[in-house]
This record gives C-alpha cells, sequence and structure tokens, in this order.
C-alpha cells in the first residue's frame, strides 16, 4: 500500500519586512549552539570554493561561472545545516554524522530537485562562456586583470549583461528553493510540490523576500571577497536561517 502523501502546503503571507533579520538572528542562535557540527558544512563551501579557484585561476571565464554558479546549488549543499535546526528544535542530539546522509530521508523527492539545480548550473557556466565571448573585449583575462577591470568599472557593457544573465538564473533558483529543501526533509513532500510552495511564498512575500535574497546576495559575497574564509561562518548562519525561514512561512501541519 502506497503512503499517503503530504497535503499541499500552507503558505504564509504578509510577513514583515523584518522577518529575514529574526531568522539570522535564530539562525546565529542555531549556529552558536551546534558548534562545530555547523562550522564543518562551512568549512565544506569555503573550502570547495578555494578548490574552484585554485584549480581554475588561469581561465577566468571558467572562475566567475563554476564560483558563482556553485552558489547557485547551494541550497542542496545546506541540507544538513536544516537538519541541525530541526534536531534542536526537537531537542534532538546534535550529531554531525547523523546529518551527513540526511538526503537519503526523501531520496527521490530530493534528487529530482538536486537534477534540476544541476541542470541550471550547467546551463548558467555555458551562459557565462557565451558572455565572455560575445561582450567582452581585449580577449579572454588572467584573474588579476578581470578584478582590476571590475574595479575600475571598465567593460560596462560587460557587467552589466553578466550580472542581468547571472540575476535571471539566481532568481530562478531562489523562487524555488526558498523552503524547498525544508519541506522535503520535514514533511516527505515531493519535489513539484515543494518548489511550487516556494514560489507561492515568494509571490505572497515579495517585499520581504526581496529582503531576504539581498541579505544572502551580501553576506555570500562578504564570503566571497574574504578569499572564501567568511564563508565558514556565513554559509552555516543563513543555512540555519533558512530554516526558520521555512517554519515562519509555511504553517505546521494540523496535530
Amino acid at each position: 500500500m502506497e503512503a499517503q502523501q503530504p497535503p499541499f502546503p500552507v503558505v504564509r503571507s504578509g510577513l514583515p519586512l523584518s522577518a529575514p533579520f529574526d531568522w539570522l538572528r535564530r539562525g546565529a542562535a542555531d549556529l552558536k549552539t551546534c558548534g562545530f557540527a555547523s562550522l564543518f558544512y562551512g568549512l565544506c563551501f569555503a573550502g570547495t570554493g578555494i578548490l574552484l579557484l585554485l584549480a581554475f585561476r588561469h581561465a577566468v571565464q571558467l572562475v566567475t561561472a563554476v564560483t558563482t554558479g556553485f552558489m547557485l546549488v547551494g541550497p542542496f549543499f545546506a541540507i544538513g545545516l536544516y537538519e541541525l535546526s530541526r534536531r534542536r528544535e526537537a531537542g534532538e542530539a546534535l550529531d554531525l554524522a547523523a546529518t551527513l546522509a540526511v538526503w537519503r530521508r526523501n531520496l527521490a523527492a530530493i534528487g529530482i530537485y538536486s537534477l534540476i539545480l544541476i541542470v541550471l548550473y550547467l546551463v548558467w557556466a555555458r551562459a557565462s562562456l557565451v558572455m565572455f565571448a560575445l561582450f567582452y573585449q581585449g580577449g579572454m583575462p588572467t584573474l588579476e586583470s578581470f578584478m582590476a577591470q571590475i574595479l575600475r568599472f571598465d567593460n560596462l557593457e560587460f557587467l552589466l549583461a553578466y550580472l542581468v544573465v547571472g540575476a535571471i538564473f539566481a532568481s530562478l533558483v531562489f523562487a524555488f528553493s526558498v523552503v524547498s529543501i525544508p519541506l522535503m526533509l520535514d514533511r516527505n513532500q515531493d519535489a513539484v510540490t515543494a518548489m511550487l510552495a516556494s514560489f507561492l511564498a515568494l509571490v505572497r512575500n515579495l517585499p520581504m523576500m526581496l529582503v531576504w535574497a539581498a541579505l544572502i546576495v551580501a553576506l555570500t559575497a562578504v564570503g566571497v571577497a574574504t578569499a572564501f574564509i567568511g564563508l565558514v561562518f556565513l554559509m552555516p548562519l543563513v543555512g540555519h536561517a533558512t530554516w526558520h525561514a521555512y517554519r515562519a512561512l509555511i504553517d505546521p501541519l494540523p496535530a
């Protein structure tokens, strides 16, 4: 006999603009309590960023695509952080080992969602190369010359095109990942329902969600700008805060 599917989530609306700051405050409390278990995931984010930079340092068009694209799949890599927040909320042991394979709890749905993220990641990587080919002037740069041009605001047409295309991909990922993995993790929800609920959460709370998106971008930028070291602390903070975003945006199941 097949297990009964959970009902479509009830998405709240009208959350205040200050809500994301409360999520970050709660996320910081989770980070402090979980300690190394949280920082382990931050180290994974930072370590992956550094390895990507070293691997592609002579191909800046790939560095930018891979580094920014890596952030597109961040919601999946933060699944262990969601589980730590859930465990703290439920009074369960904050055991790192128990979170490493938590994706198995709803393998089919999380697998479908991850596949969608990977496809978007690959399309973004290709789009990034196209942006360099079409708009970048002066041939493929080194990482040093590329950063120098950004700081001098040279190649404005390229920067504008790159930011616009990147924003489109980031917006798509954000729209369908606001609460999707926490829903799949917490309620065994299917991927399509979880993504639709995320989209509804965005639409029904658009001004507040724009604040939340801006905070995520700002914190990620700080983490990258600090040679990825800041990601050790900032990515766990965002991951834990995302769990509290889920709790604030989705009504609990009736008892």
